[in-house]
This record gives structure tokens, sequence and C-alpha cells, in this order.
């Protein structure tokens, strides 16, 4: 097999390029002893953590909007994240930005032999199981020496719990463990279900706590027999909790807490009522 050779930049890439030079002056600049902001030099790895997850759900969250504008800046604000990393790794010594892209750039070169050398795939699947043993090489494995465990702590230590859930059901599908059919499933949930009405009535928050994550599991697992994303379920949700409860604000004529449960749960089906013929609207309409 051929070496591998990495692209040349395109000529229009020399805009991107500068821009993103002096977003790297501008971060050092923040974090210089000499005139930089406090604030920026307070900080640590550590401390940037809850603002690099922001951010990365702020984008997700411009993308679902599909605003062009909103998107840039959110991933603008991502990528700060990434140079402030890198730049305050770079002042103890530890790496830099320059071998930060040089390491993805290196890795999706690799990793992907198919594109920068003479492999030839036929399908996705191929493309993922390529994917899957090169990285198993990099480590020192095999994908057969693996061990699966590992590989499913990961996802629970990496991603959040509606998306980890996902990810490890399917990989332990795809291993054999796995319902017989979506009749087995909907069997577990009402064991399940059973287990969770049984701890709140006889056992510890602990017991409770653990039979409340098996209940949602097996709903991840529901979601995925149908095809369905249990995270995407659940932010739409929140999403019409929310525009239901404006609605609500907007009826009242004063304080919520001043109205008796009858009277917000009559209010809820007004506003629940209304945003259903709105979007029955919009739909007719093509909006």
């Amino acid at each position: 097999m051929s070496s591998p050779q990495t692209p040349e930049p395109a000529a229009s890439d020399s805009a991107a390029l500068t821009a993103l030079q002096k977003l790297i002056e501008v971060v050092a600049k923040l974090r210089s002893p000499e005139g930089g902001c406090p604030w920026d030099l307070e900080q640590t790895p550590q401390t940037l953590i809850p603002y690099v997850i922001e951010e990365a759900y702020e984008v997700v969250d411009a993308i679902r909007s599909g605003e062009k504008k909103a998107i840039a800046e959110e991933l603008g604000d991502l990528l700060l994240q990434v140079v402030l990393q890198a730049q305050i790794a770079s002042e103890s010594g530890d790496f830099t930005m320059a071998e930060v892209a040089a390491g993805i750039t290196e890795k999706l070169i690799r990793r992907h032999p198919h594109v920068f050398g003479d492999v030839e795939v036929n399908s996705v699947d191929e493309v993922r199981q390529n994917w899957e043993e090169i990285k198993a090489t990099e480590k020192g494995e095999t994908a057969e020496s693996q061990i699966f465990s590992s590989k499913l702590s990961r996802y629970a230590k990496t991603l959040p719990p509606l998306m980890a859930g996902m990810k490890i059901s399917q990989k332990a599908a795809g291993v054999g463990f796995e319902w017989e059919n979506i009749e087995g499933v909907w069997e577990k949930f009402q064991e399940e279900l059973g287990e969770f009405k049984y701890a709140i009535e006889h056992e510890d928050k602990a017991h409770q706590q653990a039979e409340l994550g098996d209940i949602l599991f097996v709903l991840i697992n529901l979601g995925r027999w149908y095809d369905l994303d249990p995270a995407e379920a659940l932010q739409e949700t929140n999403l019409r909790f929310i525009q239901r409860f404006s609605k609500m604000e907007i009826f009242a004529d004063r304080p919520l807490t001043d109205y008796t449960l009858d009277e917000l749960e009559a209010m809820w089906q007004q506003a629940k009522a209304q945003l259903a013929k709105q979007k029955q609207e919009r739909d007719n309409s093509g909006e």
C-alpha cells in the first residue's frame, strides 16, 4: 500500500488559516501575564470543562434551529474552547495547537485508507469495520482482542447518559445480547416497572434510583427497536413543555402561583390545543 499523502491546502483556505491564526494570537494575549484578562488567566483545563459541555450543546441547538448565523457563532464559541485548552497546555509544555491539529489530521488520513490510500471499500459497513480495526491497531490491540466491556465503559464515561445508553445497547445487541423480538422488550419494561414500584414502596433511595435507571435503560432499548432516538425525543418533549408553559403565562392575568391546580390544568390544555392548532396551520400552509 502506498504512503498516504496529506492534502495541500487550497488557495481559498488562506482566509480561514489567517482567521484561525488571529484567534490563536488573541487567546494567547488574553492568557498573557502582562496585560492579559484576569478571568482567562485564572482558568485551568478543569475549570473550563463546563464551558466545553455547554458550548457543544449550544452548537447542537443551533444546528437543530437551522439558523446559519447562529450555527457559525456557536461553532466559534466551541472553537474558542479548543484553542483555550491548547493554549493552557502549551504554557506548561504539554502540547500545542499545532500538535492538536496535526494529530487529528494524521488520524483522519490513517483511518481513511480508502480515501488517502489504495484500500477499496464497497459499503459504509466496510468503512466502519476498517475504522475499528485501525483504531484497535493504534492501541496495540486487534479487533478480536479488545475487551468488550472496556469499550462499553468508554461510552458511559464520555457520552451523555441517554446517548451512552443507546450506544451501549446497540453494541451489546451487535454481539448477540439481544431480545428475540419486541414483545420481549415490552415484557422487560413491565417487569422493571413493577420492580420500581416495589422499590418506591419498600426499599431505600439507592434501590429506588437503581430501579429508575433500569426503567430508563429499557425505554432506551424500546426506542432502539422502533428506530427512535431517546435523546432527541426527550429534547422535543422539553421544548414542548416550555412552549406550553409560555402560553399559560400569556393566558394568566396574575402570578401562576395564585391559580389552583385545576385552573392551571385548564390553561395547560388550552395552551396545548392552541399550539396544536398553530402547528396544523403551519403544516397546511407548507411552512
